[in-house]
């Protein structure tokens, strides 16, 4: 089935991989990088060797996220990208608030995790970030795309409602038909004026997708799900910047082949 026009609905990023998403209406493209602060900073759930001075990939399950750790969602966070100051709110109050360039607020933000979630915890938690890595899921640097008719057709299947944020993706695109992003993979893709992306790969979905990002409640079975009605576990894809420009919510998306 032939997809029709396509446009970016709400662009997100997590400046905190685990920690809730932060909307955002325009923000600019690089070759081969993320979306700014995205996934600047991680969590590590006890040590796991991270070198700032020689960043290299490491799997998610060594941070704090949500596939293992759901009470992350029922955090509301906020970063300030110029001052690099982090909020969390708690309980509906503000628990912390600091400064992720400095050690004292670093260990702010770390004292804060020991009292919220002690049991779960395999060390002392510490923030991690370097200036130009990314604690991604995947060791490429990429931006996910989230088709919003596939998670209109997952809800359908699930027969509840289903919160696209649960897929923690950059671009939210409306306008393709259910499932058209994966005839996309090896595709490029213009976005606004100037800015392309390659897609590259699929994303296969874990046990995170199942937390309610607005209760921290893990309350559906999203990859069962998929399989049970769909014979696969995946739900958007992963692109890369090929050529760099700027992109906004509303911006037309247009599949210029392989």
């Amino acid at each position: 089935m032939t997809s029709g026009p396509a446009s970016i609905r709400a662009i997100y990023r997590y400046p905190v991989k685990g920690l809730s998403p932060q909307a955002i209406d325009r923000t600019p493209l690089s070759v081969g990088q993320t979306i700014p602060a995205d996934r600047l900073y991680a969590i590590e759930n006890g040590p796991c060797g991270f070198d700032p001075d020689a960043p290299a990939y490491f799997p998610k399950q060594r941070f704090l996220m949500l596939m293992l750790n759901e009470r992350l969602a029922s955090l509301r966070t906020d970063f300030d990208e110029a001052s690099h100051t982090l909020s969390v709110e708690s309980e509906g109050r503000e628990a912390v608030r600091a400064d992720l360039r400095t050690k004292e607020g670093r260990l702010a933000i770390e004292a804060f995790f020991r009292r919220f979630m002690p049991k779960e915890l395999r060390g002392p938690p510490k923030v991690l970030g370097r200036d130009g890595h990314s604690f991604s899921d995947v060791a490429r640097k990429v931006v996910s795309i989230i088709n919003l008719a596939s998670v209109a057709a997952l809800e359908n299947a699930a027969g509840v409602p289903v919160n696209p944020l649960r897929f923690r993706g950059n671009l939210y695109v409306s306008g393709w038909t259910a499932w058209h992003e994966f005839d996309l993979v090896g595709h490029a893709l213009s976005v606004g004026k100037t800015a392309q992306l390659k897609i590259v790969k699929r994303i296969q979905r874990c046990a995170a997708t199942d937390v309610d990002p607005d209760t921290g409640i893990r309350d559906l079975t999203i990859p069962r799900t998929l399989f049970e009605n769909f014979d696969h576990t995946d739900c958007g894809v992963y692109a890369e910047v090929v050529t760099p420009g700027e992109i906004a919510v509303g911006d037309s998306v247009r599949s210029e082949g392989r």
